[in-house]
C-alpha cells in the first residue's frame, strides 16, 4: 500500500448536503452511482434518487443526512483513488465524517458504518424532542467569550460550545431558550453573526449523553479493525491507537465538541502540505484556509476539482 506523505483527507459531516449533489462526477465516473446504490440496497430506498431530486427538507433529516454523507464521502474516495490519486498518511472527519475516514482506513466496513450511522441518527434524533433542542452559528467572538457567554446563559438549562470549526467560527447547541439567550448575548459582545442553524438536534452537547450511551452498546457489536492509516479523532485531535478507542471515542463524540482548529492543526503538524475534502461540497476546505492560510486546501466536488486535487 503506497501511502501519501504530503496530502491528507478529510471527510464533511451535516451541513454539506444539497439537492443534486455530485451530479458531475456521476456523470463520468460510474463508481458514484455504483456506491449509492450499494447503499440504497442496504438502507431499502434510492438514496441516489433522493440526493438529485430532494427535496431539501428530506434531506436535512438526521435520519436521511448521515447516511447520505457518508455515501458521498465514500463514493467520492472511490473515485479518487480508481483515478489515481494515493493513499493519504492522514485522514479525518467532521462529526459524522469520522465513519466515513474510518472506512477509508479499512477499519469498519462500508455496510457496517451505515448500518451504525443510521441509528446513529436516529439515537440522536430520539435524545430531545422536537422543539426542544436547538445549534446556532457565532462568527467574529473568540472562544473565551463565546465559554464565558454559555456559561452566563445556561443558569436554567444547558447550552455549550460544540464545534470549534475555525478562528471566530464556534457553533453552540442545547436546549432552545438557552440557547436563544446566548445568541442575543454574542450578539452584545460583538459577534458579526449569530443565528439559529436549521436543525432540532443538539448534536456533540451534553443532552447527548444517553444517545452516546446506546450507541457504545450498538459499537460493541461491530467489527472493527485497526486503521490501516491514521485516523485522526476530531474530538480530541489525536490519532486513534487501538479498536477498543475507537469504539470509546465514538460513543463519546455525539456528546463531546467537533475539536476541528485543533485536528487541522495536528494533520499540518504531521507533515500535511495539502489537505483534500472528499466529499459534496467545499465547507471543510473553506475552515482549512481560515485555520492556516498557507495549508493547500483543494475539495473533491467536481471533475475539474478531482483532477486539481489530484495534480496538487
Amino acid at each position: 500500500m503506497e501511502l501519501n506523505l504530503s496530502k491528507a483527507m478529510i471527510f464533511p459531516g451535516q451541513g454539506s448536503q444539497s439537492v443534486g449533489m455530485q451530479a458531475d462526477l456521476a456523470d463520468n465516473f460510474s463508481l458514484i452511482k455504483k456506491t449509492y446504490s450499494e447503499a440504497s440496497d442496504i438502507l431499502d430506498y434510492d438514496l441516489w434518487s433522493l440526493a438529485q431530486s430532494g427535496p431539501s427538507e428530506k434531506l436535512n433529516e438526521t435520519v436521511i443526512t448521515q447516511p447520505l454523507m457518508l455515501t458521498a464521502g465514500i463514493a467520492a474516495y472511490r473515485v479518487w483513488l480508481e483515478e489515481g490519486g494515493k493513499i493519504p498518511d492522514q485522514v479525518a472527519g467532521h462529526s459524522l465524517g469520522e465513519y466515513t475516514a474510518l472506512v477509508a482506513a479499512e477499519s469498519l466496513s462500508f455496510m457496517d458504518a451505515l448500518k451504525v450511522v443510521r441509528k446513529r441518527a436516529q439515537l440522536m434524533q430520539n435524545a430531545v424532542p422536537a422543539g426542544v433542542g436547538a445549534m446556532a452559528a457565532v462568527l467574529g467572538l473568540n472562544d473565551d467569550i463565546i465559554l464565558d457567554i454559555c456559561r452566563e446563559s445556561s443558569a436554567k438549562n444547558i447550552v455549550e460550545p460544540v464545534n470549534f470549526n475555525s478562528p471566530m467560527q464556534v457553533v453552540i447547541a442545547g436546549h432552545k431558550d438557552a440557547v436563544e439567550v446566548a445568541i442575543n448575548l454574542c450578539k452584545k459582545a460583538g459577534a458579526k453573526r449569530s443565528i439559529l442553524l436549521p436543525v432540532s438536534v443538539p448534536s456533540h452537547s451534553s443532552l447527548m449523553i444517553d444517545a452516546g450511551t446506546l450507541l457504545s452498546e450498538i459499537l460493541n457489536s461491530v467489527n472493527f479493525k485497526k486503521p490501516k492509516i491514521s485516523v485522526i479523532s476530531s474530538s480530541d485531535a489525536c490519532p486513534y491507537a487501538s479498536v477498543d478507542e475507537i469504539r470509546f471515542k465514538l460513543s463519546r463524540q455525539v456528546h463531546s465538541p467537533v475539536r476541528w482548529v485543533s485536528t487541522i492543526k495536528y494533520i499540518i503538524g504531521r507533515g500535511a502540505l495539502s489537505i483534500i475534502e472528499c466529499g459534496p461540497g467545499k465547507v471543510l476546505t473553506g475552515l482549512c484556509r481560515r485555520i492556516d492560510k498557507k495549508i493547500n486546501a483543494t475539495c473533491i466536488d467536481t471533475v475539474d476539482s478531482l483532477q486539481k486535487s489530484i495534480i496538487v
